[in-house]
């Protein structure tokens, strides 16, 4: 019977801690999102950041751009 009661101890011990730690911890910082643009040739969605701008509309790619010109 004592070594229940000191089984069930331990693991109310471990069971303290681990959720003070969780409280504890520092928040996780989640990446901002960025927006979205489409491909104004082929329709393909890509970051804004990755993208072409040339006159108002956004491309892929530089082969896109100048078959767009075209």
């Amino acid at each position: 019977m004592g070594r229940l009661l000191l089984l069930i101890a331990i693991v109310a011990v471990v069971f303290l801690l681990v959720r003070s730690y969780r409280r504890n911890a520092p928040p996780q910082d989640k990446p901002d999102a960025e927006d979205m643009v489409r491909c104004a040739h082929c329709g393909v969605h890509l970051p804004k950041g990755e993208s072409l701008q040339d006159g108002g509309h956004f491309f892929c790619g530089a082969e896109h751009r100048d078959a767009y010109r075209r």
